[in-house]
C-alpha cells in the first residue's frame, strides 16, 4: 500500500519539550525515530550534530507477508519474523528514541516485544518519548507523521494509505491503553513520567 499525508495541525507538547531539554548541551547523541519519516526532523537533528536512524515501524508491521492465520482461522502477525527482520541494530545503542503514538496502532502481538527490544537497544539513562490516545480521542483518531515545529510544538500530519483499489483511508486506532497498561509496558525501564495534555493524548517520557 502506498502512503499519502493529510493537512498538518499543530499541538503543544510538554513531553516533547522535556525530551529535547534532556538532550540539550550533549554532543554526538544517537537518536532513533520509529515514526513515519520526516525530512525536516532529520535535518533539524543532524544540524545539532546528532546521529539519526529512522525506521518506519508501522509500515514494517503492515507488510502482508507477515500475516499468518491461526488454527481457528483468525488473522495475526508473525512476531518472530517481524523481530528478525526489523529493529536490527547490530550493537548500535541509542541515547534517545521517538516512539510517538505507534503503540496505539501496532498489531497487538507486537507491542510488548517491540518495546522490550527497544529497551535493549537504549543506553542506560537514555530517554524515550511516547504518546497514547485516551478514550475521548475516539476510535477514528488517525495515525500521524510528527514534524518538529518549535521548542514545545509539533505539527501532526495524518497518514493515509491507498489500497489496491486506489482508495485512500486513514490508519485507525487498534486499542487504547490506560495508565496501568502503559506502566506495565515500560516495566523494564527505570522510570516514566506522564505529562498532561488538552487534546486527549497522554504524553510519556520514559528513562531506560
Amino acid at each position: 500500500m502506498s502512503r499519502e499525508a493529510g493537512v498538518r495541525t499543530q499541538r503543544h507538547s510538554g513531553g516533547f519539550k522535556e525530551f529535547m531539554r534532556t538532550m540539550s548541551g550533549r554532543d554526538e547523541l544517537s537518536v532513533l525515530d520509529l515514526g513515519t519519516t520526516s525530512a525536516g526532523n532529520i535535518s533539524l537533528l543532524t544540524g545539532r550534530g546528532y546521529g539519526v536512524r529512522t525506521e518506519d515501524l508501522l509500515a514494517a508491521a503492515s507488510d502482508p507477508d507477515l500475516q499468518i492465520t491461526g488454527e481457528d482461522g483468525s488473522k495475526s502477525v508473525d512476531v518472530d519474523r517481524f523481530l528478525k527482520e526489523n529493529l536490527v541494530f547490530r550493537g548500535q545503542v541509542f541515547d534517545a528514541v521517538f516512539f510517538w503514538d505507534i503503540a496505539d496502532y501496532l498489531p497487538e502481538p507486537l507491542v510488548k516485544p517491540v518495546i522490550e527490544k527497544i529497551c535493549c537497544a537504549m543506553k542506560p539513562g537514555g530517554v524515550l518519548l511516547a504518546f497514547f490516545h485516551t478514550k475521548d480521542a475516539g476510535p477514528n483518531a488517525p495515525y500521524s507523521r510528527y514534524h518538529i515545529a518549535g521548542e514545545d510544538a509539533l505539527d501532526l500530519q495524518p497518514v493515509m494509505v491507498r489500497n489496491g483499489n486506489g482508495e485512500l483511508s486513514l490508519v485507525k486506532l487498534q486499542r487504547v491503553f490506560n495508565n496501568r497498561h502503559i506502566e506495565n509496558l515500560f516495566r523494564d525501564y527505570s522510570s516514566l513520567k506522564f505529562f498532561l495534555a488538552r487534546d486527549n493524548i497522554r504524553e510519556v517520557l520514559v528513562v531506560r
